[in-house]
């Protein structure tokens, strides 16, 4: 049976195929997009140790992405990893101390979000051919530090499709900030706001909830569509990499086929462990999903008290991508903790915009807390984390991980723990020197500097930066986005 999409929030379900939703990105109501059923994956355990992460890519998405042909599905596949991830492996599996780090850094951009944005551009044009669209794609993205590049460097060049990224302008790390501004392709544009990522990020979805926005939209030629983890092109293909990650347990011999895995994943907007909750209704054997936040910890709260609450003093931290007190896919989970009631969901986004906070009700929460485990690291336990690690066995690890680390390594395990290590540490060079108890420059010199600690290779995305000429800043407030996008548009028109 095909599987079909409904929004998050409506009350009488309007139904879209996999295409339209990936194309549409954000539901007409507000909502977001959730399969109607979970689709029955079959799929053996033991054969998770010798798949390709292309074929198992294939296997668990083909049922989602139910109006994509095989070729057609397979083609988008084979295009998103290959030679442009560093591994073979694609998401290798490394043992430091005790826990399991799950390497998401050796895409293009040296961030998890490559594993999901070297596909969506493939699917969404694929979309697009599929529902006989003239338009072209806009793509707007709001990024706290890694989607902006990996979604510009996803969709660079290609065909009929334009993308401009909104970005913090004093909420991202100097290299994060670089690699988008020297990102290449006529089609790429990247603007740094006067706010927060959550300015940005709610300005982007009143942009696509604003109808009359749309119109003049289309009278210029454009539809809109998102590389946030909000599109479905973007969500699913992270579960991927938690089956991945169990296959290489088994191969190497750490666990049996059926044995439970524990993941500690750093959370800001809520995707990423979203994905794995996905992975474990499929049939994964996933006994704890840890949510690791930095001193954001609204998250934390939440799990553990059933109160939303975004009104607080929001922190500019060294992990940049949590720096978030609006988690757009904790929608999501709502939604299925609520018994897929999509009145009671947008009572509760609506209480969140008009009041800043909402309550979950007890029955709610108690399912919650039966499968998350929320918890989080301060600003000196992160760096406490980054010292420990690297003093003992080597192993540099970019604050974010550094977060999750610090999270599962505090709380007992009896079962195998996977950190899902989110970005490399030359992202970060700043913070990670800072930890390391060295004295630092800023930006590319500081870069250098922890090559000389850490002795790892400088990847190609950051050998570039030292020559890539610089794009020329575009700057705005929230309010002037809207305006920012047509005065864009006019000029590559």
């Amino acid at each position: 049976m095909p599987v079909l999409y409904r929004s998050t929030r409506a009350q009488t379900p309007q139904t879209f195929t996999a295409s339209q939703a990936i194309l549409q990105g954000l539901s007409p109501d507000g909502g977001l997009f959730v399969p109607e059923k979970l689709p029955q994956i079959t799929l053996d355990l033991k054969e998770l140790a010798s798949l390709s992460y292309q074929e198992l890519a294939f296997r668990l998405l083909q049922p989602f992405f139910s109006d994509f042909s095989e070729s057609e599905l397979r083609e988008c596949l084979n295009k998103a990893y290959g030679k442009n991830f560093t591994s073979p492996e694609i998401t290798p599996v490394v043992l430091k101390d005790g826990l399991f780090y799950l390497e998401l850094f050796h895409g293009p951009t040296i961030a998890f979000k490559d594993l999901a944005l070297q596909l969506l551009p493939h699917l969404l044009t694929t979309a697009a051919k599929k529902n006989g669209s003239s338009l072209q794609t806009l793509i707007l993205t709001a990024t706290s530090g890694d989607t902006g590049k990996a979604a510009m460097a996803g969709f660079a060049d290609v065909p009929e499709t334009q993308i401009i990224v909104f970005y913090p302008q004093d909420g991202v790390s100097a290299i994060q900030a670089r690699q988008m501004q020297t990102q290449t392709g006529a089609n790429t544009h990247v603007v740094a706001i006067t706010g927060n990522f959550d300015d940005a990020q709610t300005k982007v979805k009143e942009i696509f909830d604003d109808q009359s926005f749309a119109t003049k939209l289309h009278t210029a030629g454009f539809q809109t569509s998102s590389a946030n983890s909000i599109n479905i092109g973007r969500l699913f293909p992270q579960m991927v990499y938690y089956f991945y990650a169990y296959g290489q347990l088994l191969k190497q011999g750490q666990l049996k086929a059926g044995q439970k895995i524990d993941f500690s994943v750093p959370t800001g907007n809520f995707g990423d462990i979203l994905a794995g909750w996905y992975a474990k209704k499929l049939g994964l054997p996933l006994g704890r999903l840890i949510c690791a936040s930095n001193e954001n910890n609204v998250l934390t709260d939440f799990f553990q008290t059933g109160i939303y609450d975004r009104r607080r003093e929001f922190h500019v931290t060294t992990s940049p991508s949590m720096d978030i007190l609006v988690s757009s896919n904790l929608e999501r989970l709502l939604f299925y903790a609520l018994d897929k009631d999509g009145a009671k969901v947008a009572q509760l986004m609506h209480e969140l915009k008009q009041n800043g906070y909402y309550t979950l009700p007890k029955e709610a929460l108690a399912k919650l807390q039966t499968e998350f485990l929320a918890d989080f690291a301060t600003e000196d336990q992160t760096a406490a984390e980054i010292k420990r690690v690297f003093t003992k066995t080597g192993y540099p690890l970019d604050p974010h991980t550094a977060v999750a680390s610090a999270v599962a390594f505090r709380h007992t395990h009896t079962t195998p723990l996977v950190v899902v290590a989110t970005a490399s540490p030359y992202k970060f060079p700043e913070a990670v020197l800072e930890a390391l108890g060295h004295e630092h420059a800023s930006g590319l010199k500081a870069v250098k500097q922890l090559h000389e600690v850490i002795k790892w290779p400088y990847p190609q995305t950051i050998q570039t930066l030292f020559e890539a000429p610089v794009k020329e800043a575009l700057n705005c407030a929230p309010e002037e986005m809207p305006q920012m996008i047509f005065e864009i548009l006019a000029q590559v028109k």
